[in-house]
């Protein structure tokens, strides 16, 4: 009986485990979440956000003063109007002449187009360039969580780990996950890269403002002795110091 007792209170305690244990593990998902598929994914290039701070550069006549083909080289020679931007909570940017546009959700090169096309009405054949200059995601990964400057407009999930050093030593390659879009509403997108058939999902874009977080793993055995040991040091000492009595009794006798 008395160990059937005994089992029922580990088996109590190792259920609570992750509760008491593990409270620093974050965005935890159940085990019927509803991940996003990477089916429903065709995007490969970077796509305007809100918030984001975009530069652009209007040249006219097509460009032809951006640069200079001679002697086999490529120069800034020519001068165009540059301003910076940004995209507001609600999608819009404001630009002068013709107010405000909606950029969010676009590509580079289709919100480029888009300008092109406003500044016609002004310009003959007008010429933008775009960057934007504040692109970035957010990467949990134990103790080398950061915030990931996007190098490139087309930075993908291997590229981001490279730059933090890879999947931690007690992170989980087959439990990362992107979480993406409105924050009341994410998308979440699981990623197995413990096999070579996860690949194809790792070169997925990365998009301003996403978050990944690698799963750790929980480190029960480890964490049972952290939370137990102050408790074990007293039972040595107050066992240590009940047998020093015991056998001192024993010699006075």
């Amino acid at each position: 009986m008395k160990y059937r007792i005994l089992g029922l209170l580990l088996l109590v305690f190792l259920s609570s485990c992750d509760k008491y244990l593990n409270r620093s593990l974050m965005l935890r998902t159940g085990p019927d979440y509803p991940y996003a598929e990477f089916s429903d994914i065709t995007e490969t290039q970077y796509r305007i956000a809100a918030d984001d701070k975009i530069l652009v550069k209007v040249y006219t006549n097509d460009g032809s003063g951006l640069i200079n083909l001679g002697a086999g080289t490529s120069v800034l020679v020519g001068s165009g109007a540059s301003l910076e931007i940004k995209v507001e909570s609600d999608g819009f940017a404001k630009l002068p002449l013709f107010g405000r546009i909606y950029l969010a959700g676009l590509t580079i090169r289709q919100a480029e187009m888009l300008i092109e096309d406003k500044f016609s009405e002004f310009y003959n054949n007008p010429f933008v360039l775009l960057e934007v200059n504040n692109k970035r995601v957010v990467i949990f990964a134990g103790s080398n969580s950061s915030v990931v400057n996007l190098a490139n407009d087309n930075t993908t999930l291997f590229e981001v780990l490279a730059t933090t050093g890879g999947v931690p030593e007690d992170g989980k390659a087959d439990r990362i996950k992107i979480i993406r879009g409105d924050l009341k509403n994410p998308l979440v997108y699981i990623i197995d890269l413990s096999t070579l058939s996860g690949m194809r999902n790792a070169n997925l874009v990365m998009q301003a403002n996403d978050i990944i977080y690698i799963e750790t793993r929980k480190g029960y055995v480890r964490k049972v002795l952290a939370e137990l040991s102050p408790y074990l040091a007293i039972l040595t000492t107050v066992i240590t110091t009940a047998t020093i009595i015991a056998q001192l009794q024993a010699i006075g006798k």
